[in-house]
């Protein structure tokens, strides 16, 4: 029987150690194989910040460059955490109103996310950034020393499976199962 009829199944894991059961049809995976290089944005095109900034900083880079989260590295330029403007606004907002003193008083490591998902590519299969960028609209990717390269996002994601569905058929010849159950789920 042709490869092109099978599943392959993988487990993979998130970042909470739970298994995710994850299956690509090879036709599927050759196609986006085709633009798996466009998902990255290396990290010469990306705003971030270092940890030991003053929060306030964080805030004019967040509030001028309008991005919902932003990573965050070390003086090794390791990511070691990820901020939103949400994390810092939070910190200002006090019962009865809101202060600024928490932008001149704070680091950006005491307010960031410390939990988060991140790949490496040598390590990572495709199907492993599809699970984990449905929880994260980005993915922070390092080398093998965990040095800050660039990020993978969803938003480039959909564009390729975008490009899959439109382009499928100019591919593969799609016949259709026959004596298939239409009760059958």
């Amino acid at each position: 029987m042709n490869n092109q009829n099978y599943l392959i199944y993988y487990n993979i894991y998130n970042v909470s150690e739970e298994r995710i059961d994850c299956m690509f049809s090879p036709a599927i995976k050759n196609l986006l194989d085709k633009k798996s290089g466009t998902f990255f944005i290396p990290a010469s095109k990306i705003a971030f910040v270092q940890d030991d900034a003053p929060l306030y900083h964080a805030f004019l880079i967040l509030t001028k460059v309008r991005y919902a989260k932003i990573p965050v590295l070390n003086k090794e330029k390791c990511v070691v955490g990820l901020l939103s403007l949400a994390m810092i606004t939070n910190k200002m907002l006090l019962t009865d109103h809101i202060s600024t003193n928490p932008l001149t008083i704070l680091k950006v490591k005491d307010v960031m996310q410390t939990t988060f998902s991140k790949i490496n590519f040598t390590q990572t299969t495709l199907e492993t950034q599809l699970h984990l960028l449905i929880d994260n609209s980005f993915l922070p990717v390092v080398n093998d020393t965990g040095i800050f390269q660039g990020i993978l996002t969803r938003r480039e994601w959909i564009k390729a499976f975008n490009f899959v569905v439109h382009n499928f058929e100019n591919y593969y010849n799609v016949i259709p199962i026959k004596n298939q159950n239409k009760n059958n789920n």
